[in-house]
């Protein structure tokens, strides 16, 4: 466990950082006469400026929202930092090294080399910058150029060029004192059987950075459509660059998140860009990986007010099916959502940046403001699945969408959306739509539930297995996993077969537990043959097949950081669906009629709800 900062060293890093310094990087001071600065407070809006600064007792103090105290805490609420992250932040740019309770204890070493991973990725990122502006890099400005991007906004987001060959940066890097272990645990080479090689060659590159401004990796996208490997590339995960943590521009877009109260998730850096460009600041996008559980905990901190209101966070996505099957996933997530969750869609299927590049940046903006709530995307785009001209299609369609319905968890919400419901479907009789969400609230409803929409007239077959839902999509990539690469799938053999919900992925669960579990997969080359040959029956042996075909999707190599988060959310997914029946048998309880039976619900809802949270630790590597 880390030992406290030593007190004398938060003294030297509150001497050494003046706060009209520290303050005046965030807003403009001005005289207020008898030794104090004013200026507009950041914390809150307002016309007339009401923050003060005292910069001989080192404080500061704001009339308007009470908000106030040193230069640490300032800092702290700015940057949305801990304590002891704060202190090291300001340290290092008063050029001071802190020392931790205990003299040689492990958390001054592991800052140590945390220090070095990140003066490395910084050399690489001016390194990167200066290929670009040199002839080498004249392939990455054509790219930028037909982007609508300048030689300025090039720098302004510090893009930089990665140049063809094997070593330029590694032998640049060791020319700067860095060891080749340095270069590769920094993610920048890899270990090639003649030594280390450059990570990236050829490719544009962009600098991912914490929310401090530090460069803790780089994404990149290839330039040449010939060359072998990913059209985009990131980091590996190393002890600076977590990707499940990382959002690309929130560094030069916390400040505008935090006053607007709206975050805008995209899906590339030239979509940051763009939107960034075009008048929407508050945009950023993941490094390689959904949008998931860990991007919105950095999301909520700058989100949530005085009021404690969430604000919103707008997703958009291209109007292809791939975007539609990202606004999936993130509805998907939206029950860890504080804020209000909207979807942005360009019809044309456009992403922000080449609608920028086509129509300008008044229609990025415009993108952005005519956003829908994920709620009523979702809602509307299962009901365009099914024939409303006949009376089965519009009972499917009521099944599947009050479903959704169903979910919402605010009662007033919920209730809006029945009765819109009942228009956009056209049954007009609200009450048996409001009936029918309540069976799906209570956990399902008779007919046609779960109907595949038929394309001959609205008659709803049975759909036991519908790839359109994300559920079977992530346990097929499960299964996927389990097959393909069972070294990485070593967390599979902890999956009950209730985590899979349709026959088919149970019965390739219990063959894989059959032959011993993943953990008797001693050679991968004769895994796959070994459970077709245990398959009992030929339609087992096809689908076990299929899967050792399919592709596992995910951007670049799977790595076992990529496994680990898809066996963890089936997990997950299954606890939620225990506390969701939990919650409901709860909620027919009367606890002065049955006391116990209420209290024995109760606690197995409170230690699945614990079993959650260890579970999400375990996915984002924090456990």
């Amino acid at each position: 466990m880390a030992g406290r900062i030593r007190d004398e060293d938060v003294a030297l890093v509150r001497e050494r950082s003046p706060i009209a310094d520290v303050v005046g990087e965030y807003l403009q001071l001005r005289n207020a006469g008898g030794g104090s600065l004013k200026g507009l407070c950041p914390f809150h809006d307002e016309k007339s400026p009401s923050f003060n600064v005292t910069p001989d007792r080192g404080l500061f103090h704001c009339f308007g929202c009470h908000e106030g105290g040193d230069v640490i805490s300032f800092v702290q609420k700015m940057e949305h930092l801990s304590f002891a992250e704060t202190v090291e932040s300001l340290a290092q740019r008063a050029g001071i090294r802190v020392r931790y309770e205990g003299g040689g204890s492990a958390p001054r070493n592991d800052q140590g080399k945390r220090q070095r991973l990140l003066e490395a990725n910084r050399a690489a990122a001016r390194f990167y910058a200066e290929c670009l502006l040199a002839p080498e890099g004249r392939p990455g400005r054509r790219f930028l150029s037909e982007r609508g991007f300048t030689r300025n906004d090039a720098e302004y987001f510090g893009v930089g060029l990665a140049p063809p060959g094997w070593e330029a940066l590694t032998t640049h890097l060791r020319r700067n004192g860095f060891s080749d272990q340095e270069i590769i645990e920094a993610g920048l080479a890899g270990q090639g059987r003649r030594g280390p090689y450059d990570k990236f060659r050829n490719r544009l590159v962009w600098p991912v950075r914490e929310i401090t401004g530090e460069v803790v990796g780089f994404g990149a996208r290839k330039l040449d459509p010939d060359e072998e490997g990913p059209k985009y590339l990131n980091t590996p995960e190393t002890a600076v660059f977590r990707k499940g943590h990382l959002l690309y521009g929130l560094d030069l877009a916390k400040r505008a998140i935090s006053r607007d109260r709206q975050a805008v998730i995209v899906e590339g850096y030239t979509d940051v860009m763009a939107c960034h460009l075009a008048g929407v600041p508050t945009a950023v996008a993941t490094c390689g990986t959904s949008f998931g559980s860990e991007h919105l905990k950095v999301l909520r901190r700058m989100l949530l007010g005085r009021s404690n209101q969430g604000g919103e966070v707008v997703f958009t996505f291209d109007g292809d099916s791939a975007g539609k099957n990202a606004a999936v996933r993130a509805f998907a997530e939206e029950h860890g959502f504080e804020s209000e969750t909207f979807v942005a869609v360009q019809p044309d299927g456009l992403d922000p940046c080449d609608l920028r590049l086509r129509h300008g940046d008044r229609a990025v903006a415009d993108l952005v403001s005519t956003r829908k709530p994920l709620y009523e995307f979702m809602i509307r785009a299962v009901i365009e699945q099914y024939d409303l001209d006949t009376p089965e299609g519009r009972m499917a369609g009521l099944d599947a969408a009050a479903e959704i319905v169903a979910s919402i968890r605010n009662e007033g919400v919920r209730k809006l959306y029945g009765v819109n419901l009942d228009h956009w479907l056209g049954i007009m009789d609200e009450a048996f739509v409001q009936r029918r969400v309540a069976q799906h609230m209570r956990g399902g409803a008779s007919g046609q539930h779960g109907a595949r929409p038929s394309q001959q007239g609205g008659a709803a077959d049975p759909a036991p297995y519908d790839l359109r839902d994300p559920a079977l999509q992530r346990e097929r990539q499960a299964l996927k996993i389990a097959v393909q690469h069972p070294g990485l799938a070593t967390e599979f053999d902890q999956l009950e077969q209730d985590a899979f919900t349709v026959p088919q992925h149970r019965a390739i669960h219990e063959l894989i537990r059959s032959r011993g579990g993943v953990a008797a997969a001693q050679d991968p080359g004769t895994w796959i043959g070994a459970l077709r040959e245990s398959a009992p029956n030929e339609v087992q042996q096809a689908f076990v097949t299929q899967l050792a075909v399919e592709p596992v999707e995910v951007d670049g190599d799977l790595e076992e950081s990529d496994a680990r988060e898809i066996l963890g959310t089936i997990r997950v997914h299954a606890v939620n669906r225990r506390m969701a029946e939990l919650k409901s048998k709860l909620s027919r309880l009367d606890p002065t009629e049955s006391p116990e039976e209420h209290q024995r619900v109760f606690t197995e809802l409170m230690t699945a709800e614990q079993q959650k949270r260890a579970m999400r630790d375990r996915i984002s590597g924090t456990a």
